[in-house]
């Protein structure tokens, strides 16, 4: 049997002490074996630090721990993705509003060699008015200017090639715009509807 290419899971964390265990539980649970776990911490205040590391070592799971001077969210995004070894990139929240039951089909379509960017389109979307507005105003605006028809730019869930995750350069709110600059980038994107949950 071939060995499975290594895909890295970027989780950046903030204050995510309550979720970061189960996220990274979750997400190793429904990948390769051959893999990497890259959390970049923002700075936290709280237990978030003291959790993973004895946790790393006591499982020996694949999780390099970045420290991340506070900043804004696409800086740590960008910080995660600087670091990751794999031929498939993956970026998800750490909070598990994200859920890592969606990464095999979506890793399914990137590793068939189609498209370079998987990107979820959040079902049934858990969060308040004051995101959702926003966020559809966002997509409109995207689709009305570009001209390219993404349903839903703001979900962190994705894979990415190498290539082209290593190409993106975040900063500011470019994260909330990811694959609009992977399309820049002559990227071939496939979007897949994913669960979401309500942020506990």
């Amino acid at each position: 049997m071939n060995r499975l290419p290594l895909v890295s899971i970027c989780i950046p964390t903030y204050n995510g002490a309550f979720y970061i265990q189960e996220a990274i539980n979750s997400a190793i649970a429904q990948t390769y074996t051959n893999l990497e776990i890259i959390v970049s911490d923002d700075g936290s205040t709280d237990s978030t630090l003291e959790l993973i590391e004895p946790y790393r070592k006591k499982t020996k799971l694949p999780i390099i721990i970045l420290h991340h001077q506070p900043s804004d969210i696409s800086a740590n995004w960008n910080h995660c993705i600087k670091h990751a070894k794999g031929e498939y990139i993956i970026t998800m929240d750490g909070d598990l509003q994200n859920d890592p039951q969606d990464i095999p089909k979506m890793l399914e379509y990137a590793v068939s060699g189609e498209y370079d960017v998987v990107t979820g389109i959040r079902q049934k979307r858990k969060d308040s008015l004051v995101k959702k507005i926003p966020s559809k105003i966002a997509n409109f605006m995207v689709r009305r200017v570009t001209k390219l028809d993404i349903k839903d730019n703001g979900c962190a869930l994705k894979v990415f090639t190498r290539d082209i995750a290593k190409d993106l350069n975040l900063y500011g709110e470019m994260h909330r715009f990811i694959t609009l600059l992977a399309h820049l980038e002559g990227a071939q994107i496939k979007q897949v509807p994913v669960q979401h949950h309500a942020r506990n």
